[in-house]
């Protein structure tokens, strides 16, 4: 930007000094706002670049930085073995690692193809026989397709021919009882249902994908009937869901996440429109219980109203204003940050590096010291659950080695904040760490908490999968069906549970329960697998 001087006259040289002055500081000063805006818009075109072509993950390599890769072998794509393990293996004093093929699980049925020679190729160049001296033995995986079968159910009647004809009170011709099933009227047996709901549920088909499947195997079954048997039986399933609120409701620790859903036929919303599926995570750590919530809004009040009045504990979550707002007036609730959204910030700072590594000052030099120093913490969470430490000893291993480096860092930051342009990603990481460091450092204080809330965001990523196969919820009703069946699901995964068999168990016996304290018994958290195995399919 260019500027003419005024008309002055040529005895007022203080005056054109001064001018001259001016003129050059404002244009310094429009020079460093154009060159700060254009490092901004550069970085964001850089970030966005990385998030369609880069990779997601945030692990790094740590090694030392003056060291190049001497080559970069990649790896050998003419094996299609299983995924090559290492197995110790004792010479002497010491132990060597051996990389080998995976053993194939006990509990998988063996079937065995004897390889023998000819009878003349048993015979010597001597002309003796050869006889068997040993055997060599390899494992191959076969696949057999799954099978529709039909369950052809025939009551046998039964009659008194004596009398026949004679009026009497009491009947004369029985049957055999219908089986009891959990849904009247249809034809789907509890392990169809199980079937369906797994298939779309854990393993993100889409009714109309599973159509195609059960055509090819010579069986009409519409889509639709499917969504029908699936809200049906959801509505058997809500009393478990209750269940499971009122365990999460008891404490002392919930974490929280939720994301978007496109719901069809909402009142009073477009279809365009977005609604959300909340996630909570909680109850007794050592049997954890997930319920999914649908809710046409994002209101922070759907997550007040869901964990309730009476709940005394701690609430962990990411920075969503709505969350903030409404636990401020709750002195009964601690409000918990989540060192992995931090981290994360800093490694978007990483991922839109420029060359000049060397530079101390430099962007993404700052952000690998700020990740190196929560890598720290991160280190000392996972030492204390290799050692399968109680609550009371993570806390003290907290507060002697956490602790430090959590101070440490927050000098740190407090340094860097004014010497970095705040909207630029590394500005933004350090003030959202700052703004959120005394929720961030709640967990030092308690060993049963955690040091961010990956374990509901795990818990959500399912439910993301399956939306990027479905798209949208075909109503209100089907949103809260699906929430019922991700929360059963993934309580039975989060408690060792193997989904489809504890979903024909639970349909199995959900049309026999009279008293509603049989409900319990039908949790996750009260089974295994044994007794799921054991189980005759036929009640």
């Amino acid at each position: 930007m260019e500027f003419e001087l005024p008309n002055l006259p040529e005895k007022d040289e203080i005056a054109k000094d001064i001018v001259v002055a001016l003129i050059k500081e404002v244009q310094a000063k429009t020079q460093e706002k154009y060159q700060a805006e254009i490092e901004y818009l550069q970085e964001q075109i850089r970030l966005l670049r990385n998030e369609v072509f880069g990779r997601s993950s945030e692990k790094s390599i740590v090694q030392d930085p003056s060291q190049l890769l001497l080559f970069e072998l990649p790896g050998d794509a003419s094996s299609t073995d299983s995924a090559p393990v290492e197995v110790a293996i004792e010479v002497g004093a010491h132990k060597r690692k051996k990389r080998g093929r995976k053993p194939l699980p006990d509990h998988l049925p063996r079937v065995e193809i004897i390889h023998d020679l000819s009878d003349e190729d048993k015979i010597c160049g001597c002309g003796k026989q050869k006889v068997c001296i040993g055997q060599e033995q390899c494992e191959k995986i076969d696949y057999i397709p799954a099978k529709i079968q039909v369950q052809r159910h025939i009551r046998l009647k039964y009659a008194c021919k004596d009398c026949e004809g004679v009026d009497d009170d009491g009947p004369t011709v029985a049957i055999a009882p219908a089986p009891v099933q959990l849904l009247p009227k249809s034809n789907a047996t509890a392990g169809l249902l199980a079937h369906l709901i797994v298939s779309k549920f854990a393993d993100a088909l889409p009714f109309y994908r599973q159509q195609k499947i059960f055509a090819r195997h010579g069986l009409d079954l519409p889509r639709a009937t499917m969504s029908n048997w699936a809200i049906g039986a959801a509505e058997y399933c809500k009393p478990l869901i209750e269940l499971l609120t009122g365990q999460v409701r008891s404490g002392p620790y919930i974490n929280i996440d939720e994301t978007t859903l496109q719901v069809l036929g909402e009142p009073g919303k477009s279809n365009t429109s977005k609604s959300y599926v909340w996630t909570y995570r909680g109850g007794d750590p050592q049997q954890p219980c997930v319920v999914y919530q649908y809710h046409p809004t994002r209101s922070g009040q759907v997550a007040i109203d869901f964990i309730g009045k009476d709940y005394h504990g701690y609430v962990q979550t990411d920075d969503f204003s709505g969350y903030s707002s409404r636990f401020e007036d709750k002195p009964h609730i601690v409000h918990m940050g989540c060192w992995a959204h931090s981290r994360r910030k800093f490694f978007d700072v990483v991922k839109v590096k420029t060359k000049h590594r060397g530079n101390r000052q430099n962007p993404s030099s700052l952000a690998d010291e700020a990740i190196r120093q929560i890598r720290q913490l991160y280190e000392i969470e996972k030492q204390a659950r290799n050692q399968s430490l109680e609550p009371d000893q993570v806390k003290a291993l907290r507060q002697s080695r956490s602790k430090p480096i959590l101070d440490q860092f927050k000098e740190w930051l407090d340094e860097k904040a004014p010497l970095v342009p705040p909207k630029s990603l590394l500005g933004k990481a350090i003030g959202y760490t700052l703004n959120n460091w005394s929720k961030l450092i709640v967990y030092i204080n308690d060993g049963r908490l955690r040091i961010d809330n990956n374990l509901v965001e795990n818990a959500i990523r399912p439910f993301v999968v399956g939306r990027k196969n479905f798209l949208f919820a075909g109503g209100p009703k089907g949103a809260e069906a699906g929430c019922i069946f991700y929360s059963l699901i993934e309580t039975a995964k989060a408690n060792g549970l193997e989904p489809f068999g504890y979903l024909r168990y639970l349909f199995e016996r959900l049309p026999l329960i009279d008293n509603p304290d049989d409900y319990k018994k039908l949790l996750p958290q009260n089974l295994d697998t044994a007794m799921i195995e054991s189980a005759s399919t036929s009640v």
